[in-house]
C-alpha cells in the first residue's frame, strides 16, 4: 500500500482511468493512459457595462425603424418618384394606378397604415395582462380587433385603386 502511494506522487498529473473505475470494469491500457491534469488561469477581464433603455424606448425605436423601413426609403431614393400627382384637369391623385410606381405620399400612408396594423397586435398581447381585469381585456381586445380590421381594408382600397379596380 505504501508502495503504491509513493508511485502516486512521482506521477505528474491525474490519477489513471484504471485506478479512477477500480474493480468495476477491467481496463485494457493499464497505466499507459491518464487524463491530462490542465490548471486554466481563473482571470479578470474588466467589463464595460452599458445603460440599457427601457422596454418601450426600444419598442418605440423598433416601430419608427419600421415606419422607416415601410414607407420604402430605398425606392424613393432611387427612383425619386413624385410627392403628389394631379390629373390633367389638375385634380390631385394620391394613389398612382400600376403596381410598378408610386408617389411618396401613398408609401408614407400605406406605412402608417401598416404600423397602425401592427400596433392592433400589440393591444391584442397586451390583452393577455389583464386577466383579472375582465373589462379592460374586452376593451383593448375591442380596440386592437378594430384597429386590425380597418387598417386592412384600407389597406385593401388603396390596392385596388392600384390596380384600377375602382
Amino acid at each position: 500500500m505504501q508502495k503504491e502511494l509513493s508511485k502516486k506522487e512521482n506521477i505528474i498529473g491525474s490519477e489513471t482511468v484504471f485506478e479512477k473505475i477500480k474493480g468495476r470494469t477491467p481496463w485494457i491500457f493499464g497505466n499507459s493512459i491518464r487524463k491530462p491534469k490542465i490548471n486554466f488561469p481563473r482571470l479578470k477581464l474588466p467589463r464595460i457595462s452599458f445603460p440599457m433603455p427601457s422596454r418601450s424606448l426600444s419598442v418605440i425605436t423598433i416601430l419608427i425603424i419600421l415606419f422607416v423601413l415601410q414607407t420604402g426609403v430605398v425606392y424613393f431614393m432611387v427612383r425619386e418618384p413624385p410627392a403628389v400627382g394631379a390629373t390633367t384637369d389638375g385634380d390631385p391623385i394620391f394613389i398612382l394606378e400600376g403596381i410598378h410606381e408610386s408617389f411618396i405620399i401613398e408609401g408614407i400612408a400605406a406605412s402608417i397604415l401598416i404600423l397602425f396594423c401592427s400596433i392592433g397586435f400589440i393591444g391584442l398581447f397586451q390583452a393577455s395582462k389583464y386577466v383579472y381585469n375582465k373589462k379592460m381585456a374586452i376593451w383593448i381586445l375591442i380596440v386592437g380587433i378594430m384597429m386590425i380590421i380597418i387598417s386592412f381594408i384600407l389597406l385593401q382600397y388603396m390596392i385596388s385603386v392600384k390596380m384600377g379596380v375602382i
